[in-house]
This record gives C-alpha cells, structure tokens and sequence, in this order.
C-alpha cells in the first residue's frame, strides 16, 4: 500500500513546505521533538514528485550501472526518483563516493531524486561538510593521481533534527519538560555549520500534533502532487531554452532576469537580511525560494507576500538570533 499524506493528521503548515521544496527541488529540513512525525512527512515525499523524464532517467540509470546497482537491465531505464536514507555512521567516502576507482556514493545516487539524512546533528561533521560543495554545484569530484572522476549530484537534500540535545525543546508535552541550557541547545546546534544551513531552503518546525481526529477535508499526495504539477510546468516553460528545469537551480543572470525583485520586495528583503545577519547565499536562495511561491501562486512576479512567507522558513536563522 502506497504511503499517502492523508495519514497525516494536521501539520498543514508542513504540508504547505513540503510542497513548495518539492515544487523547486529546494533543499529542506523539519526540525521537532521525536515523534512528531518528521521522518513520515519526508518519507511522504516521493509520492508527490514528478517521474523523470527521458534525460532525468538516462542520468540516474547511467549512476546506478556504474555503482553496481543496477539489479535488472532488462527493465530499462529507472523512472522512479532515487530516494536514499544513508545512515548517520556512513563515512564521507560513503556520501560522496570514493574507493581505488571511485565509484558514486550516496548523493551521486540520489542525483535527480531526494538525500533524507535522518537525525542530522548525529552524523559526523566531517561527513556533512562534504555536502557543501555538491549542494552548490550538483556535482561531485573525487581527484586521484591519475584522473579526476566527476559525479552528478543534483539532489534535494531532506533532513530532519531534534530541537536539542533532550529533543524535548517547545514539546508542549508537560511530561517532556527541556532540560537543556541555552549553551547547550546551542552547542547542539553547532554541530551543523552556518554554511551548511545557509544551503538549507526550508528549515521548518514541526511541533507535537494536537488534531488527533480528521476535522473537514484533509490533504492528500494527489491534492499536494496537483499544486507541484502546476508549478513545475510553469518552470518548465520559463526554462524550455535553458540548462536547468528548477527554480533551485537559478543563478547568476538567469537569477536576477527570472526572480527580479520590484522596489517594495526588495526593501523588505534588505531590512530582513540586515536584521538576522544573514549571508548573500541566503540571500540568493530566499529569492529563488518565493519565486517557487510566486509559481505556485500563479504569479508573474514576486510579491512581498512570497518574499515574507520565504523569510518565515528560515527558522533556524531566526532563532539563532534570539539566542544570541
């Protein structure tokens, strides 16, 4: 039986994030106390992601064959987004790939697809800090004394932590009380670079769910996978003549002509950005971000209200203000 978001009773507002990150391949992160159901959520989402197309296919089935892992030739190319779940002991050569003749790890294989690192602070940080460079450029490359071997790797990244060390931070649950310090739930948080978070699109919380029964109409994988159809055939028009198929992947000119700012945005931006201390990656990546709320809402243009709704997924950013 194929796993549905009608399962999930509640968290509209992460239903909602999720369908942005999937309608612009943007890297997301849901952060909540255990059992709140953050692993179900983006275990979820494959379900409402597009199958890919013939270059899509051709690319991953290519990685897969020359991993070894291609079981059965005779089915032809994989249609199916790659949605991998490495282990948070997996090395760095695991993640990115490596060995005497490097063969494609991790990232490589969930190129097209989706990364889901489970309980992030818990891998190692040498391991995370791998990622950077594949999460900005989409490819991976291993040098050897020979030859230097490059991967693809364009993925989503999905992650999910716990708010602290305890994992009982903003519970609500009088019986999971936080016995953390704000040094500590700091600490805890450090183990994930500013870096590394400045890559992160999305970081949203998920508190502990409180609608315990179905009330109206609740939210499905086909009502979420209509919303990120739409978008995406609105992306796949405005870059039909262009190297790239997601909001995700603009950059440079192609970013500034596509994702233009009109004045009132742009002053809205700049204030916020100065507030939170924010970088310019950030920067770049909260425009690309309300352009894909822009494109879900059938806009044209970017308002202030897709630049504000952006800015509210930067969570992690916000709080480490606060606690500064």
């Amino acid at each position: 039986m194929t796993e549905d978001y009608s399962d999930v009773l509640g968290q509209q507002h992460v239903k909602r994030a999720l369908i942005i990150a999937a309608a612009g391949m943007h890297n997301i992160m849901l952060m909540g106390p255990p059992g709140t159901g953050k692993t179900m959520l983006i275990k979820r989402l494959p379900g409402i992601l597009p199958t890919l197309n013939e270059r899509e296919a051709l690319e991953v089935t290519k990685i897969f064959s020359a991993a070894g892992k291609l079981k059965d030739a005779g089915n032809g190319l994989l249609r199916a987004r790659p949605f991998r779940s490495p282990h948070h002991t997996i090395s760095a050569a695991g993640l990115i790939g490596g060995g005497g003749t490097p063969k494609p790890g991790e990232v490589s294989l969930a190129h097209r697809g989706i990364l889901f690192l489970d309980e992030l602070p818990e891998f190692s940080r040498n391991v995370l800090e791998v990622l950077r460079q594949p999460l900005e450029d989409g490819v991976v490359t291993i040098s050897r004394a020979r030859a230097a071997f490059t991967f693809p790797a364009r993925v989503m990244l999905a992650a999910s932590m716990n708010p602290c060390n305890c994992g009982f931070l903003g519970s609500g649950n009088p019986q999971q009380v936080c016995t953390c310090s704000p040094a500590k739930i700091a600490a805890y948080r450090a183990k994930i670079s500013g870096p590394l978070l400045d890559r992160i699109d999305l970081q949203v919380e998920v508190p502990r769910p409180r609608e315990w029964e179905r009330q109206g109409h609740v939210q499905s994988s086909a009502d979420m996978r209509a919303e990120v159809a739409a978008a995406q055939a609105i992306q796949a028009e405005r870059y039909k003549r262009l190297p790239i198929s997601w909001n995700s992947e603009l950059s440079g000119a192609a970013l500034r002509r596509y994702a233009k700012l009109g004045p009132a945005s742009s002053v809205i931006l700049y204030d916020i950005l100065e507030s939170l201390g924010l970088s310019m990656r950030a920067h770049d990546r909260i425009i690309k971000l309300a352009r894909t709320i822009a494109d879900l809402a059938g806009a044209s243009d970017i308002g202030s209200n897709h630049i504000a709704e952006a800015v509210q997924y930067r969570n992690l950013d916000r709080q480490v203000t606060a606690l500064e």
